[in-house]
């Protein structure tokens, strides 16, 4: 029996999700043209693979049989075509990333260091920026993956997928102002002292155009450019500071608080671009690193409210 790596990628889609549905969005097929897949499976496989139920499906002993080895066959042939391409690539062709701020502080170097490692023949271009830009040189072939931010991707026609969260969140010094409290509004933090990104940052940007020109003036008692130095100013007492969650390092000891508002709660997309390699062993690889680094985050600690008091 032949089997079409398609239709293993979309099998082991619809395992991973407990859904047909699901794993046909996943694979940007129709739900019809995936039922077709799978029962194509199963015919030429001579056995049911799936047991369907009124909450979705889970694989038959047969189908758990299969889905073990198309990981295999799957992560086989990447690493064959990977093998092929490093003779074919130019090594002045190097894959194209881009990503927003918060996304390059920990999710993109993270990706990189375990990319580049497992794949010493390719070469990888990153330039930060904001997710507009991003959308344009994806859809203009100028770039081969993006990491953007839901809110202002919209309906750009490019082959996106969710990646993770990227919610804000406001910090401070650990056991002060936040102590004890598990969620602030903006308005709620704006009356405290902040320190905050410079105004051509885009994430001040960001923050400026959802809470919009009524809202309450806020004391920046110093602004800088990097999320880094931040993060470090609010952890030492210096004032409150509005951040992704992402760049959060969980060692470090500080309060963290969720922040109410709607607009601050964010996700990252992963975004392909439409050049013609855009779907090569390369690419594809590169989005796996970038999946995984996604999914490896540690949680994050609460605000507290005093961390001597022995609890």
């Amino acid at each position: 029996m032949r089997y079409d790596l398609d239709d293993l990628r979309l099998f082991l889609h619809i395992v991973a999700e407990g859904s047909i549905t699901a794993g046909a969005h996943r694979m940007h097929l129709s739900l019809p043209s995936a039922s077709a897949r799978v029962r194509s499976l199963e015919h030429h496989a001579g056995v049911a693979l799936l047991i369907r139920g009124r909450r979705g499906v889970r694989p038959t002993p047969a189908g758990t049989t299969l889905a073990r080895y198309a990981r295999e066959v799957l992560a086989q042939t990447a690493r064959l075509e990977s093998a092929v391409a490093s003779y074919t690539r130019s090594p002045t062709a190097p894959l194209t990333l881009l990503g927003g701020g918060s996304a390059m502080h920990r999710l993109v170097p993270r990706a990189l260091i375990s990319f580049l490692r497992a794949h010493p023949d390719i070469d990888v271009t990153v330039s930060e920026s904001r997710t507009p830009q991003t959308v344009r040189m994806l859809t203009d072939g100028e770039a081969d993956l993006g990491v953007v931010l839901d809110d202002e991707a919209g309906d750009c026609g490019l082959r996106m997928e969710p990646l993770g969260d990227d919610s804000l969140v406001v910090i401070g010094q650990a056991g002060g102002i936040l102590a004890g409290r598990s969620a602030l509004t903006y308005a709620e933090v704006a009356e405290h002292p902040l320190v905050g990104l410079d105004a051509r940052s885009s994430l001040r940007r960001w923050i400026e155009r959802h809470v919009g020109p009524h809202a309450t003036v806020v004391r920046h008692r110093t602004t800088v450019a990097d999320l880094s130095v931040l993060v470090s100013l609010a952890a030492a007492g210096a004032g409150l500071a509005v951040v992704p969650r992402r760049v959060l390092d969980p060692r470090q000891r500080l309060d963290v608080c969720e922040l109410r508002d709607s607009w601050a709660r964010r996700r990252h997309l992963l975004a392909w671009g439409s050049k013609d390699n855009a779907t090569s062993a390369a690419t594809t690889a590169l989005a796996d690193h970038l999946r995984h680094a996604a999914r490896s985050e540690p949680p994050l600690r609460r605000a507290h409210a005093d961390p001597d008091d022995g609890r």
